[in-house]
């Protein structure tokens, strides 16, 4: 059956990952889908929840990514160019997360990326449906108050009937 061409297209995320690395993607298609006109729900389960905390503390870790290669946000721009691998043996040296996090964060800003806060409230702007998983805040213990303003709790088969009928589906 064909579309109805009338209609906008429908966007369907999942969103099961909670660090700065990952926390990019959902927010960076809704936000373009929606500017587009499409209609997008974006369902944040499990680690991907704590996104919609009232403070995101994403971080990125190097030991979970072994392929990230370290660019320099400082210095000349011959020095930022280098393509720094990092040894794993460092990856768990205490406080190197932390660092790797500053860095890539200030890698973001001085490219002129948003932030995922940005982001986020770009996506409420243009009427991206941000949808929390209410297993998962049952699980993990969150509450309606840790999240912020305009955040639908639903569980997986609410998000499944909006899913249903989307256009795109994708699980970042």
């Amino acid at each position: 059956m064909k579309s109805d061409p009338t209609k906008p297209k429908r966007l369907a995320i999942i969103a099961s990952k909670g660090t700065l690395d990952w926390a990019y993607p959902p927010f960076i298609l809704g936000s373009a889908a929606a500017a587009m006109g499409w209609e997008v729900n974006i369902f944040f389960t499990f680690y991907g929840l704590t996104l919609l905390k009232k403070e995101v503390t994403a971080a990125v870790t190097p030991l979970g990514n072994p392929a990230m290669p370290m660019k320099m946000p400082f210095g000349p721009d011959r020095f930022q160019e280098i393509e720094w691998p990092i040894p794993v043996a460092m990856m768990p040296i205490p406080g190197f997360q932390a660092i790797a996090t500053s860095l890539m964060k200030q890698t973001f800003k001085n490219k002129g990326v948003a932030s995922i806060e940005e982001l986020r409230q770009t996506c409420m702007d243009l009427g991206v449906q941000l949808t929390g998983c209410q297993m998962t805040m049952d699980v993990f213990g969150f509450e309606c108050e840790d999240f912020i303003p305009g955040v639908e709790i639903a569980g997986a088969a609410a998000f499944l009937e909006y899913a249903a009928d989307a256009d795109v589906t994708l699980f970042v």
